[in-house]
């Protein structure tokens, strides 16, 4: 069926091949309001990508629960064997540009969102339990020294390990980074984690704490340096394809969903900070406990509207679940939603992908671009009632509040102050893991770490010298011997 070309607004367009000129040799004129759009909206086809994760692939699923969760929380996702919830993951890697290769060593982000019916419920995070910093103020430089220099416009091993230097609680997401983990294969197979502490409550008012992991059902697969080079020049969209392919073929990839659960208590004497996001809960003290089967079984339909637009925040939480002392995440808490709105604009909550799929979105917030929109999913519309933009009200269709689902209080301690980072541990966690390698894999470790290290300043080896060898004394030993110091 053949269906009219039109313009935006609806109008037939009878030439879409020719601009409207002053004769057939003379000038454009400016009332050709056909060329006129379609080369500004050209000029706007892009919005800003992302400062991290910039390159991503999105699926869609299904999160299936089996085991009920009711003593924890009162999530409803969570309550009620076998119920199931429609998903989207983000994955990405997490410094490159738009264009940058997939098989990058670099973290991966694994987005997950959760279409419940009191809400989206946004689980943001890496295929790495932990991260290099604790405190969300160091972030942006941590980033500045993973982009390119401002001057050459390459990327600058010098500030990377210079930064890494003087910030020790890096150490052990650095060994992950420079381990076999450091280059997952594809999405498909590699572990995801919430990586943040967040929390339950229960319908007694009673707080845990909690982390999400995601193992891969298919197994895991890294790439060596070697093997990462050649298909960086074979094909630098190899994640991208492996999952439309994989999707595409009926083979759709899976994860159980486990958690660790903390009661409330424990964090006040537990022999690590339990909201210290450079550290990993052991799991002999909170063992996992899974809870369902994470499933991705549908490709988006337009990826700029559904992968580049997803919003996916932290602060995306909903009944049940809540946030913890975490500084790293109580700073994304506000970055991630802020860069949404930097990005697309101040509604970008009613775009399809990121408007609620099982319940109907009801507010006071008005204007902005895109205001007064439905999502065509919920019937969701941008302000509520568009007489009464404020609350409270007397119309007839005023918006309570759900006073039933008010988070417990969370008592707190100590003085306003900016707590430094010493005195903490930042060694023990990252030693462990370096004893933990094979042979191979150590040798493999200290082949990628003294191989990009040699390209900092004499300065910068000799500092990250004396962090290895307080990490593990024969990690040290053999960087300083592949450095030649």
């Amino acid at each position: 069926m053949n269906y009219p070309l039109t313009s935006q607004n609806g109008a037939p367009v009878s030439d879409d091949q020719n601009s409207l000129s002053a004769g057939e040799r003379g000038p454009l004129l400016l009332q050709d309001w056909h060329l006129i759009e379609k080369l500004a909206h050209f000029n706007r086809e892009r919005i800003p990508e992302r400062v991290v994760h910039a390159k991503g692939t999105g699926v869609y699923g299904t999160f299936t629960l089996t085991k009920d969760l009711s003593d924890y929380t009162i999530a409803e996702h969570f309550i009620g064997e076998g119920k199931q919830t429609e998903t989207f993951v983000r994955f990405s890697t997490v410094g490159g540009e738009m264009g940058s290769a997939d098989a990058e060593r670099d973290p991966r982000g694994f987005g997950l969102r959760f279409y419940t019916k009191r809400g989206n419920h946004d689980i943001v995070g890496n295929n790495t339990p932990t991260f290099f910093l604790r405190d969300g103020i160091k972030f942006p430089d941590f980033i500045h020294t993973q982009k390119r220099n401002p001057m050459t416009n390459l990327k600058d091993p010098q500030a990377m390990w210079d930064f890494w230097s003087l910030n020790p609680e890096a150490m052990h997401q650095v060994t992950v980074l420079m381990s076999d983990r450091g280059i997952p294969a594809n999405y498909r197979q590699m572990h995801g984690y919430g990586s943040h502490t967040f929390s339950f409550w229960n319908a007694k008012g009673e707080r845990f704490w909690v982390k999400f992991h995601f193992k891969s059902l298919q197994g895991v697969a890294n790439l060596t340096n070697e093997q990462a080079d050649m298909l960086k020049g074979i094909d630098p969209d190899s994640s991208q394809r492996d999952m439309v392919a994989a999707i595409e073929d009926g083979n759709f990839p899976c994860w159980s969903v486990n958690v660790q659960i903390m009661p409330e208590a424990d964090a006040n004497s537990y022999h690590i900070n339990p909201f210290d996001l450079t550290k990993v809960w052991p799991h002999g003290d909170y063992p996992l406990i899974e809870i369902g089967v994470l499933e991705l079984n549908r490709m988006p339909q337009n990826y700029f509207a559904e992968v580049e637009q997803v919003a996916l925040a932290p602060s995306n939480l909903v009944p049940g679940v809540g946030a913890s002392p975490d500084k790293m995440l109580q700073a994304r808490l506000f970055a991630y939603a802020d860069a949404q709105r930097y990005r697309i604009g101040a509604n970008y909550n009613q775009l399809p992908v990121n408007c609620p799929h099982a319940t109907k979105a009801n507010h006071h917030q008005r204007g902005g671009a895109m205001a007064g929109t439905v999502c065509p999913l919920s019937g969701s519309q941008t302000g509520g009632d568009a007489s009464a933009n404020y609350g409270p009200n007397t119309t007839s269709a005023a918006l309570t509040e759900s006073v039933d689902f008010a988070e417990p209080p969370l008592r707190l301690d100590g003085e306003a102050a900016r707590y430094s980072r010493y005195g903490q541990d930042d060694y023990t966690q990252a030693g462990d893991l370096y004893r933990l390698f094979s042979e191979e894999e150590k040798q493999r470790l200290i082949t990628t770490i003294s191989g990009s290290l040699r390209q900092a300043s004499l300065d910068v080896q000799r500092r990250m010298l004396e962090h290895f060898i307080q990490a593990d004394s024969d990690y040290g030993q053999r960087i300083k011997q592949a450095l030649g110091l």
